[in-house]
């Protein structure tokens, strides 16, 4: 169990990340690439890029990535640095800056548990090669692995993000606590992880604790082990459906986006006026009474748009929380959306 204790100054410094970080993604979905018979949803992806691996397979920056993330385990803290919540170059940036005694002792905890990969001596001694290799690698990986799939990994983020927003809003930062359950469970200033695989204690001592919502993150959170490093704890978000690449982003399992056919039956007023009433996040009973609908018929409308990929839901308790994904705001933005005024009350196709 992983216990995270709160002082008061901590509930206020306590906060969500702006986005999906593009580094944090990387890591965790190299643990979920050697998965036999699990998470369906991630089946063709893995296929996916297991395939696109082989061709670079002689590469020895991609060994060593490859080594260092193994499916359980340590991985090593310095390759998630802070840094990376300003950006993926920002976050490549740092890992080619680790100091050499952040590199000697995570590698140091890698090997308590694992082998070390070939490549390790130069990396302890923070050679600039071999770190660049490590980032290149890296940089490579997320082109393959990350990059086409990347608006369905924001759209599952922001969708819980909103969640998130949501329950600070109801709650103050005790219910955003409290909304993480049932992952975890806030008590009387304590957040706890009971399924977490060491029984450990962080104490956040006024830092404050950066929560960030994650596509790729298991069904556990994640926490760094050095509790000197700044407070961060990954937890994961609802799939939202798989893994598809995004129209025109390339790229993937070759399997045809479902929404491709969706899209053909958006052409009416109500449908736009639903996709308008979640733009800030509408559960399935506003859109029905700010529409004057029926709650079946909103139900209806919403499974349409998400099908389309153009709304994201989020079940919490018995409410449903629809919120759009960058391409539902794209079509909301766009001429077409905006010249259909809503009719509430209208009918159906």
């Amino acid at each position: 169990m992983l216990k995270i204790y709160f002082s008061a100054e901590d509930i206020l410094r306590t906060r969500v990340a702006p986005a999906a970080d593009p580094v944090w993604e990387l890591v965790l979905s190299l643990h979920l690439l050697p998965g036999r018979g699990r998470d369906p949803l991630l089946a063709g992806w893995r296929r996916s890029v297991t395939r696109g691996l082989r061709e670079g397979s002689d590469s020895a920056g991609l060994r060593l990535l490859l080594t260092l993330n193994p499916p359980r385990g340590y991985f090593p803290d310095f390759l998630t640095p802070y840094q990376s919540t300003s950006g993926f170059e920002a976050g490549m940036e740092a890992v080619r800056s680790t100091p050499v005694a952040l590199l000697q002792r995570d590698l140091a905890l890698f090997a308590a548990g694992s082998s070390l990969p070939a490549g390790a001596a130069p990396l302890a001694r923070g050679e600039p090669d071999t770190l660049r290799d490590l980032t290149g690698a890296m940089e490579r990986y997320r082109g393959l692995a990350i990059d086409p799939y990347w608006t369905r990994i924001q759209a599952a983020v922001e969708a819980d993000r909103a969640r998130r927003a949501r329950a600070l809003l109801d709650g103050g930062v005790e219910g955003l606590l409290g909304s993480l359950r049932p992952a975890m469970r806030w008590e009387s200033g304590v957040l706890e992880i009971r399924d977490y695989p060491h029984s450990r204690e962080l104490h956040l001592g006024g830092r404050g604790l950066l929560l960030v919502p994650s596509f790729f993150c298991a069904s556990t959170p994640v926490a760094l082990l050095d509790p000197a490093l700044p407070p961060v704890l990954v937890y994961p978000v609802d799939r939202l459906g798989g893994l598809l690449p995004a129209p025109g982003e390339g790229g993937g399992v070759g399997t045809p986006d479902p929404g491709r056919e969706a899209l053909a039956a958006l052409l009416g007023r109500t449908r736009a006026a639903v996709l308008a009433a979640s733009d800030d996040g509408c559960t399935t009973g506003e859109v029905a009474r700010r529409l004057n609908i029926s709650a079946a018929a909103a139900s209806q409308h919403t499974t349409v748009l998400r099908n389309a990929g153009l709304l994201v839901s989020q079940r919490d308790r018995n409410t449903v929380l629809h919120t759009l994904t960058p391409l539902g705001r794209a079509m909301l933005n766009s001429e077409q959306v905006r010249s259909r005024q809503p009719v509430p009350g209208g009918g159906g196709w």
